[in-house]
C-alpha cells in the first residue's frame, strides 16, 4: 500500500523544477553586476533574470559635471531623479517581474547587499509566488527598521565605510540621495573603496567594477521600514550566503541578521552557506555562487500549505516592530524541514 506521505510534494533541486533565478542588485549598481553569475547559471542549465531597479541601469543619471573633467560644484547642485524613488517603487517593480516569471515555474529571488531590502518587501507582498529567498550578504531586516538603523549597532563596527564619507558630493538632505564620486583620482579614497568592497580582487578588477557603478542612491530606499513579517516573508524558505571577508557589511552583522530572522520564525530558519570573499568579491567566484544556487531545493508549484505556527521571537534594540511582524504565521512548503547549515 502506498502511504499518503509518498504522494505528497517534496522539495526538489532548482534545475529539476525549472526554477528561474530573479537577481536584484545592490546599492549604486545595476543588473550588469550579475553577468558573471548569470553566465555560470546558464552553463548549469538555469534561467535567470537580472533586474534594473528604478533609476538604475540604462535609466541611471550620469550628469556631464560627473564626467572628466569634473565640475564638482555644479554636480553638487544637480537634482537627482532618484530622490523620488522609494523602497515601495523597487518592490513594485520586482513584484511585477516575479508575477510574470512565475507563469513559467518556481521563482528563486536573490538579493545582494541593499537589494535584500527589496526582496524582503517582495516576500511580504507575494509570499505565494516566491519559492525561495536568497540573501548574498544582504540586508535582511528584522529588529531594526532599515540598514541606516543597523549601522548604528555594535556589529557594524568593523565596517570600513565610514571614512568614505569624504567621497560624498552635495548635501544628501537637500538632494534626497547619497552621491558618491566613484570617478575620484584620490589614491587614498580609491584604496579605501577597494578595502571596503573588493580587497580580494586585483586593482584592475576593482576599477572595472567601479566603472559600472552609478553615483546616486535614494535615501528614501535606505531609510524605509524594510522588516520582514513572520506571516508572509517568514513563510518562505530562506538562504543566506555569508561573506566572511566583507568589510562593508561585516560578517558579525550578517550573523546578527540571520539570528534575528531565525528567532522570528524558529520553524523556518535560514539555510546558511559561507564564502570567503569581500562584499562584491563573490562576483569574482561566480562558479561557486552558481553552484550554491544550483544545489538549492525549492518546492514545486501548488505545494499545499501544511503547518501553522505562532511566531513571537524576542527582540532587543532598535525600534519596536510595527504592523504584522508577529502573529500567526504559515510555514509553507514543508519549510520546517529546511534545516540551517553552515557550509
Amino acid at each position: 500500500m502506498t502511504s499518503a506521505s509518498s504522494n505528497s510534494p517534496r522539495p526538489r533541486r532548482a534545475r529539476e523544477v525549472k526554477a528561474t533565478f530573479v537577481l536584484v542588485h545592490g546599492v549604486c549598481t545595476s543588473s550588469l553586476m550579475w553577468a558573471p553569475v548569470q553566465r555560470e547559471l546558464a552553463l548549469l542549465g538555469h534561467r535567470s533574470f537580472a533586474v534594473d531597479l528604478p533609476g538604475h541601469g540604462f535609466d541611471a543619471q550620469y550628469p556631464t559635471a560627473y564626467q572628466a573633467p569634473q565640475d564638482l560644484d555644479a554636480w553638487a547642485a544637480e537634482p537627482s531623479k532618484l530622490a523620488q524613488v522609494t523602497l515601495q517603487d523597487n518592490i513594485d517593480m520586482v513584484v511585477d517581474v516575479v508575477r510574470r516569471v512565475a507563469e513559467h515555474g518556481p521563482v528563486v529571488l536573490v538579493g545582494a547587499s541593499l537589494g535584500g531590502t527589496t526582496i524582503t518587501g517582495v516576500g511580504n507582498a507575494i509570499p505565494d509566488l516566491v519559492n525561495r529567498l536568497v540573501y548574498v550578504s544582504g540586508w535582511s531586516c528584522v529588529q531594526c527598521a532599515n540598514p541606516i538603523e543597523y549601522m548604528q549597532e555594535p556589529e557594524f563596527g568593523d565596517s570600513l565605510l565610514a571614512p568614505l564619507a569624504a567621497l560624498n558630493v552635495g548635501d544628501p538632505a537637500e538632494l534626497g540621495v547619497g552621491r558618491a564620486n566613484y570617478r575620484t583620482a584620490d589614491p587614498v579614497m580609491l584604496a579605501g573603496l577597494k578595502a571596503s568592497m573588493m580587497a580580494d580582487g586585483t586593482d584592475e578588477q576593482f576599477r572595472a567594477f567601479l566603472n559600472i557603478l552609478q553615483p546616486d542612491e535614494s535615501l528614501a530606499v535606505m531609510m524605509a521600514d524594510a522588516r520582514g513579517h513572520a506571516d508572509t516573508w517568514g513563510t518562505i524558505a530562506r538562504t543566506y550566503i555569508r561573506l566572511t571577508d566583507d568589510r562593508s557589511l561585516p560578517v558579525a552583522m550578517q550573523d546578527r541578521l540571520i539570528a534575528e530572522a531565525d528567532a522570528l520564525t524558529p520553524d523556518n530558519p535560514y539555510d546558511v552557506h559561507t564564502l570567503a570573499t569581500s562584499h562584491v568579491g563573490f562576483l569574482l567566484k561566480p562558479a561557486e555562487v552558481a553552484g550554491i544556487l544550483d544545489r538549492l531545493t525549492v518546492w514545486p508549484p501548488n505545494a499545499p500549505t501544511t503547518v501553522h505556527r505562532l511566531y513571537g521571537g524576542q527582540r532587543a534594540g532598535c525600534a519596536p516592530r510595527r504592523g504584522n511582524g508577529t502573529g500567526t504565521g504559515t510555514v509553507r512548503r514543508g519549510s520546517r524541514s529546511m534545516r540551517r547549515q553552515r557550509r
